[in-house]
């Protein structure tokens, strides 16, 4: 039982950094979306990208996720806030690379872990979700990885994995852990941000599938989707 107590207490110390009060909510959405444009530029240019380069546009969407946080002495857990875009190709005259990427829906990542771990680390991270069955987890109300949804470290080559791997983790870290794995992460929609960035109460599935809203801060992030061919 103190274990778990514990773990609890820590989870909950790690989502209070990421997670905005009421009155914040639109600003911290905002935020959420510059930072986002700024992991994604990072990514794009890291010379160890390669790969994800080259395939963001094969994928069904995209979660960024700026900053997750890792920190735990025996007992851990991350976390983290950012936003999914989903993919669909565009037909007719009008089509513009841009009109493939949604607006934005924002989500939050975060585990708890146990076992000896003394250190804290910090994260920028991307998943890449490459089937329909991931994304459909994505749009339920809570998504564990690993269950709802397999995943695996992003490769730097092709291989076999990737063909039939549901989520494609790219993480760019520092700190003592040596590593970053989401395996066992819970994902579920922000819903307060959601609404403070739309102006009124909207799900993923509004803002992903049927795009009913849009807010034009999030153009310079779908841009540079767009540009990543």
């Amino acid at each position: 039982m103190n274990k778990l107590i514990a773990a609890m207490i820590i989870s909950v110390a790690l989502f209070a950094v990421s997670l905005p009060g009421a009155a914040d909510d639109q600003a911290n959405a905002y935020g959420y979306v510059d930072n986002s444009l700024e992991t994604l530029t990072n990514f794009a240019n890291d010379p160890d990208m390669q790969w994800f380069r080259k395939h963001v546009q094969s994928a069904q969407g995209i979660l960024i996720i700026p900053t997750v946080l890792k920190a735990g002495f025996f007992f851990g857990g991350s976390g983290g806030t950012g936003v999914m875009l989903r993919r669909q190709a565009g037909t007719g005259w009008s089509y513009s690379p841009i009109d493939e990427w949604s607006s934005p829906a924002f989500y939050s990542m975060g585990s708890v872990t146990f076992g000896l771990q003394i250190g804290a680390e910090a994260a920028e991270m991307i998943l890449l979700i490459m089937t329909q069955r991931g994304m459909d987890a994505m749009l339920t109300t809570k998504a564990q990885l690993g269950a709802d949804m397999s995943v695996a470290a992003g490769p730097v080559g092709a291989g076999a994995q990737v063909a039939t791997v549901d989520i494609l983790q790219f993480s760019r870290s520092k700190g003592i852990f040596g590593g970053l794995t989401v395996e066992g992460s819970i994902i579920e929609p922000r819903d307060s941000l959601n609404k403070a960035y739309y102006g009124r109460s909207v799900s993923p599935l509004d803002i992903l599938v049927k795009r009913t809203v849009s807010n034009a801060q999030a153009y310079k992030l779908r841009s540079r989707l767009a540009s990543l061919q």
